[in-house]
């Protein structure tokens, strides 16, 4: 198979793989791993402080010499209504009373402690860093701030969930498109319109290629050889891997975590609103259970935030009924091996597979 195209030239590297930047699971390891596969490493840095960014860019720097992409939500935050606070304080009420009759007594954060990260401060960080791949998700940023990245040169990953946010980041300007199925596990990376996933992959993938003319990453559900094939099929020329990497050697998931994806069933996986507030994909838990249908859930990314004490305690007593454990659809066998060696054999499986 010829792996040389526009995306292995714009991202200098030898396999248009890219080693998705999972927020609370990737790592400088994992990065440093990817690229020394010759496949584009990807540092996630999600909403984290401007601070925390420049330490785990410096981080990853340690580890290898090659190019990595950074990876930024660019989300827009609601306003700080009354109604809001209301529904804040109801909520926080909610979740302490539920947490306590399953025995984990936790304080939530009032909403006048939760802080809430600008992006445009990691961007100013990121710049500072001379960091050459930018992917973003959870919307566009705004003008000035892609005039700022591109007068740097930077090439600018967009992540669309539709034909319509797809056509939105191509006109704004960016490099190429990541187009997320609804396999995807994580975050949804939708922006425009309704927010409930409502097209397969398959099908978003293929109209994606017939709209626009950016080259497309392909992310969701891809896990051997022959998804691969499919998805290149289909007009994509990159393929982001994420669930299979998520038992890795190189994974921050801690051991308790790794097993229950392998105990993994396919009528566990879910889309959920309940820890963050946006559709993400995971194992549905007590905690899905009893949010999912209520009235409290609060928009992204108020409930992120006011969730975070409750998923960090729940993971120190290995309380998996209480954190958010997130995953595609195509179960694997969330191998240990390194990332190096995973994506190896996933290359070479696609490279035997007809």
């Amino acid at each position: 198979m010829n792996w040389k195209n526009q995306l292995t030239k714009l991202f200098n590297t030898e396999y248009p793989f890219i080693q998705a930047p999972m927020l609370g699971v990737s790592t400088p390891e994992m990065v440093a791993a990817a690229a020394k596969v010759n496949v584009l490493g990807a540092l996630p840095l999600g909403d984290l402080p401007a601070g925390k960014c420049t330490e785990l860019i410096r981080s990853t720097r340690k580890l290898t010499d090659k190019s990595f992409a950074v990876n930024i939500f660019v989300n827009e935050i609601p306003e700080l209504s009354d109604s809001l606070k209301k529904h804040y304080s109801d909520t926080k009420q909610y979740i302490e009373q539920l947490s306590r009759q399953h025995d984990l007594d936790v304080t939530l954060p009032a909403i006048e402690e939760i802080r809430l990260t600008n992006y445009h401060d990691q961007i100013e960080a990121i710049l500072s860093e001379s960091c050459r791949i930018v992917s973003f998700t959870f919307g566009n940023p705004d003008t000035e701030s892609i005039r700022k990245l591109k007068q740097h040169d930077t090439i600018l990953i967009g992540t669309c969930t539709s034909v319509e946010e797809a056509i939105a980041l191509e006109k704004s300007g960016v490099d190429a498109l990541c187009v997320q199925g609804i396999e995807a596990g994580g975050h949804r990376g939708s922006f425009l319109g309704s927010t409930v996933p409502q097209i397969s992959g398959i099908s978003l993938l293929a109209q994606v290629y017939d709209t626009v003319s950016l080259p497309l990453i392909y992310a969701g559900g891809l896990y051997n050889g022959r998804t691969i094939r499919a998805a290149s099929a289909l007009g994509a020329q990159g393929f982001q891997i994420g669930s299979l990497l998520l038992g890795s050697r190189e994974s921050m998931l801690q051991e308790f975590e790794k097993q229950r994806l392998r105990n993994i069933d396919e009528k566990d996986i879910v889309l959920t609103r309940s820890f963050t507030g946006r559709y993400a994909r995971g194992i549905r838990n007590t905690f899905i259970n009893n949010l999912e249908n209520s009235s409290y859930i609060l928009p992204y990314p108020y409930q992120n935030k006011l969730t975070a004490e409750l998923r960090r305690m729940a993971k120190s007593v290995q309380n998996t009924d209480f954190m958010s454990l997130w995953l595609g659809q195509s179960i694997n066998g969330f191998s240990g091996l390194s990332t190096s060696d995973i994506l190896r054999q996933l290359i070479e499986e696609t490279e035997k597979t007809k």
